[in-house]
């Protein structure tokens, strides 16, 4: 959900979460305000939220526990501080709001539908809850490869970037600089296992796969096919398995001719893409096949496969 008005500035918004009336008795007391207009500017621990309002710290946690319970503040992070683990709090949304009844219906908004869901949880309330990660161009991993999807991953951000208001923070990675803990959230990959090390690492645990003793070929779980063409692509929304509570979204090619076709597929035929696997419509696991229409040797569209 997000929330607008028309400022003199033009037109703003926030990302938004619908209450119910408990959940705003839960966050009625003055502190309990003051404590979400200060953790909306940065996430931060009891003790520091404490300090920052200048209240006993035991107030905090009592209010802190009530408002995570209801759903209204969430962990985010935990760090040590002076040798004790901190844990961080913040909203769950920017805004909140209490309807009095239903929803009407606005022609000039966007109603998003499946399109929005497809990439809910790592794009909501038009923020990007995750990091991409794209192949290093430098020789690397065990093939010393370099990678070219990152051309088109700039493509792909740029279409992502529909679905979302203004960034916050930088949110890409190459492969080599991403540590452990980056892993545990949300993940967009860009590019297959030989060139991005991460996809290297759970390649084999997705439904349509890259097959490393057939050439690469692409493997489907779901129809037990096997698509050898180099212009084929593979486009996968799946649990992360590094962390089952996130998401990862795998976009990936055979070869670059491949990434391409997967990068088109989004462009141009993103209400198709949105449908899940021909063969099984609740996995979200489509290949698609580069196609040559105008004859130039260039790929210019493509055809779903599964």
């Amino acid at each position: 959900m997000i929330v607008v008005d028309n400022a003199q500035r033009g037109m703003v918004s926030l990302p938004a979460r619908q209450v119910s009336e408990l959940q705003v008795k839960v966050m009625s007391s003055r502190l309990a305000q003051r404590m979400l207009r200060e953790l909306a500017k940065s996430p931060q621990y009891a003790m520091a939220l404490a300090r920052a309002l200048r209240v006993h710290e035991q107030k905090v946690y009592y209010h802190l526990r009530r408002l995570e319970k209801a759903g209204l503040v969430r962990p985010v992070k935990k760090e040590s501080v002076q040798g004790v683990q901190a844990t961080y709090f913040a909203p769950a949304a920017a805004a909140f709001v209490l309807a009095l009844r239903d929803f009407d219906a606005s022609p000039g908004l966007s109603a998003g539908g499946a399109e929005v869901d497809f990439f809910a949880p790592i794009i909501e309330n038009g923020e990007l809850d995750g990091l991409v990660i794209v192949g290093s161009p430098d020789p690397h991993g065990p093939d010393m490869a370099r990678s070219r999807d990152g051309y088109y991953g700039i493509d792909l951000a740029l279409f992502l970037g529909t679905f979302l208001r203004v960034p916050r923070g930088l949110r890409v990675r190459l492969d080599t600089e991403v540590r452990s803990e980056d892993l545990q959230g949300n993940l967009v990959l860009i590019g297959g296992p030989v060139v991005n090390l991460v996809m290297g690492k759970i390649n084999a645990q997705l439904p349509v796969y890259f097959d490393p003793k057939s050439n690469n070929a692409i493997v489907s779980r779901v129809s037990g096919k096997k698509y050898h063409g180099d212009e084929c692509g593979l486009i996968v929304k799946a649990k992360n398995p590094f962390n089952p509570k996130k998401w990862v979204l795998v976009v990936a090619g055979r070869r670059y001719a491949g990434t391409r076709a997967v990068t088109i597929a989004f462009l141009r035929h993103f209400e198709e893409l949105v449908l899940g696997n021909q063969f099984d419509r609740k996995i979200h696991a489509r290949v698609v096949e580069g196609l040559d229409r105008d004859g130039d040797g260039i790929i210019d569209d493509v055809k779903f496969v599964e």
